[in-house]
């Protein structure tokens, strides 16, 4: 894919990876993007090709609105998330849903809105920002876990069904970054703008999925084997953090 003249659509555009995703589409010559927040007076670029726009993944007319009037988009970048930190068991189970509604069912809605207009502007592609506890869950991560191996392989799903329109569905998976969400976390963060370099970088190769750290690269090579082994490694890596 060649970024340059392309029309995006950013989720969770106000802050974080997704208002860096903005800022390296702009860089790299986007002809417009549009970003997206709840609110989207929170929403502060000075880029004339910035168009600010509603829309919410836990409210359906919000995301048909936004298809409606975005229907130039030939990327659509599917970022927004949240992290209640509520446990499995013992935790508020609207808590859990809220986690699975935004980042699984939010998520697939905003997909399912927006892949007649990529297939109308030739196919373009769809990125999803998922994470390395797509793979596995730690401490106070239980429901932000499940839900992300959840969107995980709903991307895996989608990218088989869209791939005759011409629509290529990247994953991009990261460890911690340093935004709100991993405030609370203690150990090593990447910075959130090495997250859209390398999804963009591979969306120019073709690339399905983007591994950006060496934390998540870990992971992935970890799944082949005995998930023992594995959580003790994780264990003494984040008492160690």
């Amino acid at each position: 894919m060649n970024l340059s003249d392309q029309t995006a659509l950013v989720t969770g555009a106000n802050r974080g990876i997704g208002r860096q995703y903005v800022l390296e589409l702009l860089e790299r010559g986007a002809a417009k993007v549009y970003a997206t927040a709840r609110r989207p007076e929170s929403l502060k670029f000075d880029d004339p090709r910035v168009v600010a726009l509603r829309l919410d993944l836990l409210d359906h007319e919000s995301v048909v609105a936004a298809a409606a009037t975005a229907r130039d988009v030939t990327l659509l970048v599917n970022n927004a998330g949240i992290a209640t930190g509520a446990a499995l068991v013992t935790g508020d189970l609207a808590e859990a849903r809220r986690e699975m509604d935004t980042h699984f069912w939010g998520t697939l809605d905003v997909i399912r809105a927006f892949s007649p207009v990529l297939a109308a502007n030739g196919g373009g592609a769809v990125v999803n920002v998922l994470s390395a506890l797509s793979w596995f869950a730690a401490p106070g991560t239980g429901t932000y876990s499940a839900a992300k191996a959840a969107e995980w392989n709903m991307t895996n799903g989608v990218r088989l069904e869209l791939a005759a329109q011409g629509t290529l569905v990247q994953g991009v998976l990261l460890g911690a970054a340093d935004t709100d969400i991993a405030a609370g976390y203690d150990g090593p963060k990447i910075h959130p703008r090495d997250v859209p370099r390398r999804s963009l970088d591979g969306l120019t190769a073709g690339s399905i999925e983007v591994i950006v750290d060496e934390w998540t690269a870990m992971v992935k090579a970890s799944l082949a084997g005995d998930p023992a082994t594995f959580y003790t490694r994780i264990t003494e890596l984040l008492d160690a953090s």
